[in-house]
């Protein structure tokens, strides 16, 4: 099973939704009451040519608005615009990357195995964070300045909300190893599960990582406070929620898919006593902590 799978255009269309102009709504105002009687009025219209007038944007889905339709208002919306798409889509990405990195050292630990079942208290799903991970990605290690900021704070953000659903994953006595029901030895040896889906292991956590608004919050709280304040359109808050979006619904996708895979188990079997008792359920077993229950 691949790692989760981003869909950029949600993330995109999201943020459109939001209305976002240029310039800014505190810092524009519209020119008003042109006509012969305000001459200084029509200088706005006097400084641009008719082909300057109205332009067409190029960025698609067009990320902001223009507060005037005029060719310098769109131009500003092009390129900022275009910087924000080419943002959401690099934390995509880079988040895909960690999680990928992220799947090939999780595994379950401290599982109770007896008989058929396993049993794995909130704990038992062990990984690595993924902060680290999210900031090294091919995508968004070169990103400095501001740029490096938001990019630590949606890394810090979705690492915290992904570690809160990882720490509260449980096995609630599901049946991995029918073998063990009745074993013909006194040790059972390591044996692969029966293949589940990860949903099947609840977390109490789950709402950290398939809904938007934990995972917006946490980012808008890790973003620097300068940058907050110097932001009086809130557009932080519509690129973290365009973001958290896309990432979550990604992870619920993942979530009934991704098989949990080759979780070996073993353990005794104390009532074995040939000839007259020639199997027995095993009792007490454990498993290897080994990584790999979720790379396929």
């Amino acid at each position: 099973m691949p790692p989760i799978s981003p869909i950029p255009i949600i993330s995109h269309a999201l943020f459109m939704s939001k209305g976002l102009k240029l310039p800014t709504d505190d810092g524009w105002e519209q020119p008003q009451n042109q006509g012969p009687d305000n001459p200084s009025a029509d200088q706005y219209s006097d400084a641009l040519s008719p082909d300057e007038m109205i332009a067409i944007p190029k960025v698609i889905p067009p990320q902001f608005m223009p507060q005037n339709m005029n060719k310098y208002h769109m131009d500003s919306c092009n390129d900022v615009g275009a910087k924000f798409k080419k943002f959401q889509d690099d934390m995509l990405n880079a988040v895909k990357f960690a999680h990928s990195m992220w799947k090939l050292q999780a595994k379950f630990k401290d599982l109770k195995v007896n008989a058929v079942t396993a049993l794995g208290t909130p704990g038992c799903l062990d990984g690595p964070k993924l902060e680290s991970f999210i900031k090294m990605a091919p995508s968004a290690a070169v990103m400095i300045g501001n740029e490096g900021k938001y990019r630590d704070a949606v890394a810090k953000g979705v690492s915290d909300c992904f570690e809160k659903w990882q720490k509260k994953v449980m096995v609630p006595g599901l049946p991995w190893y029918p073998a063990f029901a009745a074993w013909p030895g006194p040790m059972a040896p390591p044996m692969p599960n029966v293949p589940m889906p990860l949903i099947a292991c609840p977390s109490a956590e789950m709402a950290q990582i398939v809904a938007p608004n934990s995972m917006k919050k946490a980012m808008i709280d890790a973003l620097d406070s300068g940058l907050k304040n110097d932001d009086p359109d809130k557009q932080h808050e519509a690129l973290f929620e365009s973001i958290a979006t896309a990432l979550s619904l990604a992870f619920l996708m993942w979530l009934p898919q991704q098989q949990v895979m080759l979780v070996l188990g073993k353990g005794p079997v104390p009532s074995f006593a040939p000839p007259y008792v020639p199997v027995g359920p095993v009792v007490m077993g454990d498993n290897l902590p080994i990584p790999g229950h979720l790379m396929t």
